[in-house]
């Protein structure tokens, strides 16, 4: 299937004129003065795709044994989504809901009954979602990636660090790989397949998006980079760009990879009421039931803010600021990151998406900061 979103001008969204051409000169920016080698960012409007642009280099082409030939970005580069993966993972949660096949409310033991040793028999997927499980730091080793057997024993054998549901802290990785295996238990299918077979080809988006990255779209693979003082560009490649492992794993708290134009479509579908391209994926009802604040102010203890927590995405809310979806956003906005690298986000009341993405890990400070320049000059941009 064909990308669900046509084009169309830019001047058809409520949005400045100069707006993507000022965000360039900033990206621009960046990339000279080596913060990372390539960025690519999309933005819809009301189910169009009003823009599209990529920057620098998916891959330097030097510095590593396996990074020797310089690829520029492109419209066909495929960057690592890191946390943007959540999103996916919760529009087919939503799905399951709407189905019947599973409860927000319901415990995991209900689904994995051995998951309740170690403190955890009350557990609730609702508490994984909004990251008040109580485990953030539980491990499933890369060696039982490709096991899931063992990805299941490695989640019923986490210990709780703190009573479940009594503080907010983000949970990486771990609760993903347990909401994975409960989509397993759902479905009796590998939850990469079903992520694929329900949510992206339905929605024209199995090009763009990838939980599990074939071995034939590893081409279009930007590289992932990390700073170096050491080294002559300032870069050192990270172990996600040579591993088959990680790529192959589809690890669903991080390890999606995609298009921005991939993950805008994704959000146009959110704003359109659960329909993208004529497709109905979830209701409306069903939307409004995960997209809220069901963490009200609570501090995340790992953010060190209030995130407004909802069944996938985190809105605004009205705190004084907020990581990565830019303090200027309206209360309603909704989305979500991948760490030091990217923010992708949908405006209810302007019915934007945008996406912006980079393929190097960059620590904060710089990071946040850049975030909400970014995400900021979109939003003082919208005429409305």
């Amino acid at each position: 299937m064909n990308y669900p979103l046509p084009l169309a001008s830019l001047s058809s969204a409520p949005i400045e004129p100069d707006a993507m051409q000022r965000l360039g000169e900033i990206i621009s920016t960046h990339i000279q003065d080596k913060r990372y080698p390539g960025a690519q960012i999309a933005l819809a409007h009301k189910g169009s795709l009003v823009w599209e642009q990529s920057f620098g280099q998916a891959r330097v082409g030097h510095g590593h044994e396996a990074d020797t030939k310089a690829m520029a970005a492109d419209k066909a580069s495929l960057w690592l989504l890191y946390s943007n993966t959540k999103i996916i993972m919760a529009t087919l949660l939503w799905r399951l809901h709407e189905q019947g096949k599973l409860r927000f409310t319901d415990r995991v033991t209900q689904y994995l009954p051995e998951f309740g040793k170690n403190g955890k028999d009350a557990i609730t997927l609702f508490q994984l979602i909004t990251h008040q499980g109580g485990f953030p730091d539980g491990d499933v080793p890369s060696a039982t990636w490709n096991d899931h057997a063992k990805v299941r024993e490695a989640v019923c054998n986490f210990h709780v660090q703190w009573e479940p549901g009594s503080r907010i802290s983000y949970h990486g990785l771990s609760a993903h790989w347990v909401l994975a295996m409960v989509i397993e238990a759902v479905t009796g299918q590998d939850f990469r397949n079903v992520i694929r077979s329900e949510v992206l080809e339905p929605l024209g988006l199995a090009k763009d998006l990838f939980v599990g990255l074939p071995q034939s779209e590893t081409p279009r693979m930007a590289f992932l980079y990390e700073p170096d003082d050491k080294a002559s560009n300032g870069l050192r490649l990270r172990d996600e760009s040579t591993s088959r492992v990680w790529q192959e794993a589809g690890v669903p708290g991080g390890g999606a990879y995609g298009t921005a134009r991939g993950m805008v479509a994704l959000y146009q579908m959110m704003l359109q009421g659960g329909m993208l391209n004529g497709v109905r994926l979830v209701s409306p009802r069903t939307l409004a039931y995960a997209i809220q604040n069901y963490t009200g102010d609570r501090v995340d203890a790992f953010m060190g803010i209030p995130m407004h927590r909802g069944l996938g995405p985190h809105l605004r809310g009205t705190t004084i600021g907020m990581r990565g979806l830019g303090s200027l956003a309206k209360p309603d906005t909704f989305g979500h990151g991948g760490v030091g690298t990217s923010y992708c986000w949908a405006d209810p009341q302007s019915g934007l998406s945008f996406a912006y993405i980079t393929n190097a890990r960059v620590p904060d400070p710089w990071h946040s900061i850049r975030l909400d320049q970014v995400s900021n000059l979109i939003h003082a941009s919208i005429k409305q």
